[in-house]
C-alpha cells in the first residue's frame, strides 16, 4: 500500500482531534474529488516500517481521539488487507480510540467483509458534486453515510453515527 501523507491534528475527518493516514489509489476518480492527487495506486510513497511508527507515535499522546484512514480509496481492494491490519493493531495498541474510515464504496458491499468490525465509523458512497453540501458533517455530498459500524453490525441495519454535538445534547 502507498500513501501520500500523515495528518496530525486533524479536526476534519471525524469527531476529536485526530491523525489521518492518506492512502493512495481510488478507481472512483469521482467528479469533484478534493483529493484527485490520489487515486493514482502507484503514487505517494510506500506504507513502510518508518511510516507505521510515525503513525503510532502520532496516536499516542492521550488527547488523540483515534484515527481516520482516508484517501484515495482505504478500502480499495489494493489497500484492504494493509488498512485493516492497521485497524487491528490500532484496537489493540490504543482500544479506547476510535477508527473512522472514509470510502466510496457502500456500507452493503462492505458489511460482509469480517475486518470491518474493526472500525467505529464508515463514511460511505461516492462524492457526487451535485449532491454537495457544506452544512452536513463529516461529508461532502447529501448521498454520503456517517455509519456506526458496531451498531450496525450488532442490529444488522444501518444505523447512523450522530454528530458529537447532537451527543451532547
Amino acid at each position: 500500500m502507498n500513501y501520500h501523507n500523515i495528518t496530525k491534528d486533524d479536526m476534519l475527518n471525524g469527531d476529536g482531534l485526530r491523525v489521518v493516514l492518506w492512502v493512495a489509489g481510488c478507481t472512483h476518480q469521482c467528479d469533484g474529488c478534493q483529493n484527485p492527487i490520489t487515486w493514482d495506486l502507484a503514487g505517494g510513497l510506500p506504507f513502510d516500517e518508518n511510516a507505521e511508527k510515525e503513525l503510532f507515535d502520532a496516536l499516542s499522546p492521550k488527547h488523540i481521539s483515534g484515527i481516520t484512514f482516508s484517501g484515495g480509496d482505504p478500502l480499495h481492494p489494493f489497500n484492504r488487507n494493509e488498512t485493516f491490519r492497521l485497524m487491528k493493531k490500532c484496537n489493540e495498541f490504543f482500544p479506547d480510540k476510535t477508527i473512522w474510515v472514509y470510502t466510496g464504496f457502500l456500507w452493503e458491499d462492505l458489511k460482509d467483509i469480517s475486518d470491518i468490525k474493526y472500525a467505529d465509523v464508515l463514511v460511505d458512497g461516492e462524492y457526487e458534486k451535485d449532491k454537495n453540501d457544506n452544512n452536513l458533517h463529516w461529508v461532502g455530498s447529501s448521498n454520503q453515510r456517517v455509519i456506526d459500524v458496531k451498531m450496525s453490525l450488532k442490529e444488522n441495519r444501518i444505523v447512523l453515527h450522530e454528530p458529537l454535538l447532537q451527543e451532547i445534547k
